[in-house]
C-alpha cells in the first residue's frame, strides 16, 4: 500500500481513481471530490475541508479525522466503510451507502444524514441537529447511541436500537420492524405508522404517541404523565409499568398498565374495537371501565 504522508491537496480531484493508498496527516483543502472513484483507501489524521471527498469509493477505512462544516456531502454512493473516533462537523454526510461501521464518531450536525443506506452499524456514536436522520435506510444496528434531531428513521426497516437516548418528535413514521431496547424516547407522535415497532425497557415521553401503528409491542415501559393520548387506532400488546394518563381509541389487542387517568374509547373507534385494557393489581387483573 502506498503511503502519502503529510501532504496538502485541493482542487478539483487531486487523487482521483486512486487504489491502495494510505493517508496520513493529510489536508485537503478546498475543491471537489479528492478521492472520488477509489478503492482500497485509508485515512488517519487526516483533514478534509473540500466538498464530496469520498464518492464512489469501495473500500476504505477512515480514522482520528477531522471532516470541516465545507466537506458537506462527504461520503455519497460508497460502500465498505469503516469509521473510527472521527470529528465530523459537515452535514449531509452517509447517503446511497452499503455496508458502514461506524464507532466513536461525533456528527454535531447530522442534517439529513445516512439517507438511502444500507446494514449500517454504530456503536458509540452521537449526533445533534440530526432532522430526518435515516431516512429510507435499512437494517441498522445501533448500541450506545445519543441523538438530538427530529423525524428520525422514517420509513426505515429492519432497525435494532440497544441502549440509546432519542430526543426525536416524530420518530420511526412508516417504519417496519424495528426493536429499541433498553431506552429513552423523547418526542411527541412517535411511531405513527409503523408495522411491527417493538419497544422493550423503554421510557416514553410526548403527547400522542404510538397512533395508527399495526403489530406494535410494549414491553416492561413505562409512559411519562405528557404522553397522553396514546394508542389511537392501534393493534398492539403493551405490558405498562405505571399509570399512562390517557388512551384513546385503540384498535385492537391488550394493554396492561398500573392505572389510566384516563381511557377514552368514543363512537370514532375503528374496527374491530376489541382491544382489552386492563390494570394490574397485587391480586388480580381488572379490565377497565371504558368512557
Amino acid at each position: 500500500m502506498e503511503i502519502i504522508k503529510d501532504k496538502e491537496f485541493g482542487g478539483e480531484r487531486p487523487l482521483f481513481a486512486s487504489k491502495g493508498i494510505r493517508l496520513e496527516n493529510v489536508t485537503i483543502h478546498a475543491g471537489e471530490s479528492a478521492i472520488k472513484e477509489c478503492r482500497d483507501i485509508e485515512a488517519y489524521g487526516c483533514v478534509f475541508e473540500g466538498k464530496y471527498p469520498f464518492w464512489h469509493v469501495d473500500g476504505f477505512r477512515i480514522e482520528k479525522c477531522l471532516f470541516r462544516e465545507g466537506a458537506r456531502a462527504a461520503l455519497w454512493y460508497s460502500r465498505n466503510l469503516v469509521m473510527k473516533d472521527t470529528f465530523v462537523e459537515a452535514p449531509k454526510m452517509f447517503r446511497e451507502m452499503e455496508n458502514l461501521r461506524l464507532t466513536g464518531v461525533r456528527i454535531p450536525n447530522a442534517e439529513e444524514t445516512f439517507w438511502h443506506c444500507g446494514h449500517v452499524s454504530l456503536n458509540n456514536v452521537e449526533v445533534d441537529n440530526a432532522d430526518y436522520l435515516f431516512m429510507h435506510s435499512h437494517d441498522i444496528e445501533i448500541e450506545n447511541y445519543r441523538q438530538n434531531g427530529n423525524y428520525s428513521f422514517q420509513y426505515c426497516r429492519n432497525v435494532v436500537i440497544r441502549n440509546a437516548v432519542l430526543h426525536t418528535k416524530d420518530a420511526f413514521w412508516g417504519a417496519e420492524n424495528v426493536t429499541v431496547y433498553d431506552s429513552e424516547i423523547v418526542g411527541e407522535y412517535l411511531g405513527w405508522h409503523s408495522r411491527n415497532l417493538r419497544l422493550v425497557n423503554c421510557r416514553i415521553s410526548g403527547t400522542q404517541p404510538l397512533c395508527y401503528a399495526e403489530g406494535l409491542t410494549l414491553e416492561n415501559c413505562t409512559l411519562d404523565r405528557d404522553a397522553d393520548l396514546a394508542f389511537e387506532y392501534s393493534d398492539v400488546e403493551a405490558d405498562i409499568r405505571g399509570e399512562v394518563k390517557s388512551v384513546k381509541n385503540p384498535k385492537s389487542g391488550r394493554i396492561m398498565a398500573d392505572g389510566y387517568g384516563e381511557v377514552i374509547i368514543d363512537a370514532n373507534v375503528r374496527e374491530p374495537a376489541d382491544c382489552s385494557i386492563l390494570v394490574r393489581t397485587p391480586y388480580e387483573t381488572v379490565e377497565m371501565a371504558q368512557s
